[in-house]
């Protein structure tokens, strides 16, 4: 089928597991209840999606708080008091940072077990994101390595152990999330493709990458403002990601000012084109969506297409988010019946 639709991964957290409308919500319960209540909204969201038509669903990341933070809290070397100023994505903000102080190194298994629950009560493909690993030393303080190339490799180690797992409880796909690539562009082809690389080492199942311009902060907001008219960071590190093992690229492009001629330079992926605006509270027609296709045709082969969301969702109001994952199923199928 053509233009099967996924997401780039989160969803709202419902309000009676979580604080709303926030990129770092605090949990409302704890403990079994807690964990009863994760299994619930992620049940709901799988729901969501598949009545949606979404082809390759998520959990929603209902099961931790942020997409770098909650995969992180479990893994050893991370001093989580021990804060450290930092400007993170280029400088863009600063922030105090918890802080690297041995080598990483996973006390349990993060996510397999509720991979598990997610693959046993869908039929559809199933994916499952986990934070990059240049994303991660651009997220946490280097008091340890000396060099961040360094960092990333041993994180994309802990990463590859966590992804093997994840492909063995059943995930069809497995995505790195990489805002950081299109900020540390010269550093993507010095060792950012190589610690990605060895972060999906021996996976069978497909694995993707999403980059993005980052959403949900005012700091992100304001930079994005002074990026002109055009937005070609993607231009720079394009292709180093078609030479890569990695399968698919998610990128934005509704409402965005990223050209989508830049796909022309990745003729070798599948390409999750991002036709879901998730900075914006107003709920695409399907007609939008599969306009976003057609533009997408003229560059790329229909079947390397699968229409995406630009970014997560987990900062929209509930209704809304399902309303565009509505949306972008309803699209897909308006585009498909056009071809």
């Amino acid at each position: 089928m053509l233009f099967e639709p996924t997401i780039a991964g989160s969803l709202p957290k419902p309000g009676w597991l979580a604080e709303t409308q926030k990129l770092w919500p605090k949990w409302k319960l704890e403990g079994a209840s807690l964990d009863e209540a994760k299994r619930d909204a992620a049940l709901i969201w799988l729901k969501e999606q598949e009545d949606a038509g979404i082809a390759t669903v998520t959990d929603g990341e209902q099961f931790r708080t942020h997409f770098v933070h909650g995969f992180l809290e479990s893994v050893q070397g991370i001093d989580w008091n021990l804060k450290t100023k930092m400007g993170i994505r280029n400088n863009r903000y600063v922030v105090d940072v918890p802080t690297v102080t041995g080598r990483p190194k996973r006390s349990r298994p993060v996510h397999r077990d509720e991979a598990a629950f997610c693959r046993a009560h869908t039929s559809r493909r199933l994916k499952w994101t986990l934070p990059g690993p240049m994303t991660i030393c651009d997220t946490l303080a280097d008091g340890h390595f000396g060099r961040r190339a360094d960092m990333a490799m041993a994180f994309a180690e802990v990463l590859n152990e966590e992804a093997l797992e994840l492909e063995a409880a059943g995930c069809d796909v497995i995505q790195f999330d990489e805002p950081a690539f299109n900020v540390f562009m010269d550093q993507v082809s010095e060792w950012g493709i190589a610690a990605l690389e060895r972060a999906a080492r021996g996976l069978k199942c497909t694995t993707a990458v999403h980059i993005c311009y980052g959403y949900g902060i005012d700091a992100n907001i304001q930079w994005k403002k002074t990026l002109g008219s055009e937005w070609r960071q993607y231009e720079a590190i394009f292709p180093a990601i078609n030479a890569s093992r990695i399968d698919q690229v998610s990128l934005e492009c509704a409402a965005s000012h990223v050209p989508i001629s830049l796909i022309s330079l990745l003729p070798e992926k599948t390409l999750l084109i991002g036709a879901i605006d998730v900075a914006s509270i107003t709920v695409e027609t399907p007609e939008q969506v599969a306009a976003t296709i057609a533009e997408a045709l003229k560059h790329a082969d229909a079947e390397r297409i699968q229409p995406c969301t630009n970014c997560g969702m987990a900062p929209l109001p509930r209704d809304v988010a399902a309303g565009k994952l509505r949306a972008l199923g309803a699209g897909a199928e308006l585009a498909r019946s056009r071809r």
